[in-house]
């Protein structure tokens, strides 16, 4: 095939690199921008820019923040006592978009996972413990969200194993079946998790 332009062929090749991306999408994208006017574009452009420059990660809980520390752990309306754990920035936007979760977050940055090299000393364990034994802001009870897969349960073993020397509750988010879901189109491993997870009526 003739390439007809280098500069959109080098632009399909990196929008195509973005995740859930595919040549074929990264094309029409590419072909929409081109179709844009440069006002647009550049904007987008500078969106992009600004996204790199200005976004950091929060000291303290250590989600993607503009200010530092973040609007949750500067809120002062917020719960001090009770610390969510979770994996990634984006699971803290899941849990406020509940609007059920009033208390602080903790963002590990990954989790523990031997088969691609990541211990524990890869993940921001020791900043929880760090705020954990900070008699500053006491901490009542640890909240582990972590996805109920292999590495998520072993990370929340070990976190759970870590804060048995810590005067300190630990519990962890309820996993079974979702409402309006039929019994007869539940995996076994939901089903299992569900029974092992009842509570009282």
């Amino acid at each position: 095939m003739q390439i007809t332009s280098e500069a959109l062929e080098r632009a399909i090749e990196e929008l195509a690199k973005l995740p859930g991306t595919g040549r074929k999408s990264a094309q029409r994208i590419a072909i929409h921008l081109l179709k844009q006017t440069d006002e647009k574009v550049l904007t987008l452009a500078d969106a992009l820019i600004q996204l790199k420059k200005s976004v950091t990660r929060c000291s303290t809980c250590g989600t993607i923040t503009d200010t530092d520390p973040c609007s949750i752990c500067s809120n002062s309306k917020r719960q001090n006592g009770t610390i969510c754990v979770v994996e990634e920035f984006q699971d803290v936007y899941l849990i406020e978009k509940t609007n059920e979760f009033l208390g602080r977050y903790h963002v590990l940055g990954g989790i523990i996972s031997p088969m691609d090299n990541v211990g524990p000393d890869d993940i921001r364990v020791k900043e929880l413990l760090q705020r954990v034994g900070n008699s500053d802001e006491p901490v009542n009870e640890i909240i582990l969200a972590l996805n109920p897969d292999a590495e998520g349960e072993a990370t929340s073993y070990y976190i759970n194993k870590l804060l048995l020397n810590y005067d300190i509750k630990v519990t962890r988010i309820a996993y079974g079946i979702p409402m309006g879901t039929e019994l007869e189109f539940i995996d076994e491993a939901t089903l299992s998790r569900a029974f092992a997870s009842r509570t009282a009526f």
